[in-house]
């Protein structure tokens, strides 16, 4: 009879392993379950309209690269809203920032807008300027390099006060003209608060922008020496030759200009902005603005640029060589025609486009400096 076989004493495949493993692997798998599960319900006890990740415990929250944390560009959105002086600050140090970097394509733009004015001879050798590239290196070749910011002081003088009212007080006055009760401020409301920032803006700061253009065309004014020796000699010299209103010269034009740019780039800022958050296209970051701020400049410059070019123009003038904006706007179409009225359209898109870029992405991240900054400061 064969003997009985021998029990094998050795372990199947996979067991090679001792207790104590055993029992931690099912000790992990234990944990990962019970964290699932906890994570879960942690979420479902929130409330619907406040849930969050941010209000979990970090050992509770997701850390797969698709949450939102992950995809963030830029500073994130405060909890707390920044308040009108914030803004008001905000506003003036983004223009600040804005015109630092494209203040050479505002002055070509002057410069285009300018040339070929009735009180210049109409000749070939009068027009020196050919597009944005051909006025900015005959600038340089012919002036220097520091021409592209001539006038540059007065600019970021009427950005810290013109930025600051005319962007910085935008939501404030919006909240004024929205009645009570609505959840959404209308079109009608956004435009009135738009107009309403604009006008006042070109009040205080009119000045400001009198000799910022006068510094920017005085090349084309004179080919021998410069108007003015400086910004406080402008403003001098402006006042005992012209009177106190040579400072506040076109400001009918530069209202009217202002409350269009106005309409057509912080309205279409704020509803793209809006649009784009609501439709969840894209999140509350620096591509969001980045691309609402573009679409503004593209539509403040179509709508705008027939007004900018005769407020420039009349602004520029010499005492008594228009009567006022209307004679100078039919002498432009006289000599030009209506495609004078876009003059210099492609340094205006660059530069207001550009600019519209620039000064937005950096308001939206100084607001929430100033928000994150400021318990530290109190």
């Amino acid at each position: 009879m064969p003997d009985d076989p021998v029990p094998s004493t050795e372990m199947p495949p996979g067991e090679h392993c001792f207790p104590v493993t055993r029992s931690v692997a099912a000790g992990m798998s234990s944990w990962l379950l019970y964290k699932g599960e906890a994570r879960e319900a942690a979420l479902r006890a929130l409330p619907v309209q406040g849930r969050s990740w941010n209000t979990l415990p970090r050992s509770l929250r997701p850390s797969s690269p698709s949450s939102p944390s992950a995809t963030m560009v830029g500073l994130k959105p405060p909890e707390v809203p920044p308040t009108a002086a914030m803004k008001f600050i905000s506003a003036g140090m983004a223009g600040c920032i804005a015109d630092l970097c494209t203040f050479p394509l505002d002055t070509a733009k002057v410069r285009l807008q300018i040339q070929g004015e009735v009180r210049i001879p109409r000749t070939i050798s009068s027009v020196e300027y050919r597009g944005v590239v051909g006025t900015l290196s005959t600038m340089v070749r012919t002036e220097g390099a520091r021409s592209l910011y001539r006038g540059l002081a007065a600019g970021l003088q009427r950005q810290m006060s013109f930025a600051s009212i005319r962007i910085g007080l935008y939501d404030s006055v919006k909240q004024i003209y929205t009645p009570k009760g609505a959840e959404n401020a209308g079109m009608a409301t956004r435009l009135l608060a738009g107009c309403t920032t604009g006008a006042v803006a070109v009040a205080c700061a009119q000045p400001t922008d009198v000799v910022k253009v006068r510094f920017q065309a005085s090349r084309t004014v004179s080919d021998s020496a410069l108007r003015y020796s400086g910004t406080v000699d402008a403003y001098r010299t402006i006042a005992r030759e012209e009177g106190i209103r040579g400072l506040w010269r076109g400001t009918l034009p530069n209202i009217a200009r202002n409350a269009v740019i106005n309409c057509g780039e912080l309205v279409t800022y704020d509803l793209l902005k809006d649009a784009l958050l609501r439709t969840q296209l894209m999140a509350d970051n620096i591509p969001c603005h980045f691309v609402a701020a573009f679409g503004a400049g593209f539509c403040a410059t179509v709508v705008a640029s027939p007004v900018d070019v005769v407020k420039t123009r009349y602004m520029n003038a010499s005492p008594g060589q228009y009567r006022n904006a209307l004679s100078c706007l039919l002498a432009l179409l006289m000599q030009d025609g209506p495609a004078g009225l876009y003059k210099g359209f492609v340094p205006s898109f660059l530069r207001l486009g550009s600019w519209n870029v620039v000064m937005f992405v950096s308001y939206e991240q100084l607001q929430r400096a100033l928000v994150l900054a400021r318990p530290a400061l109190a």
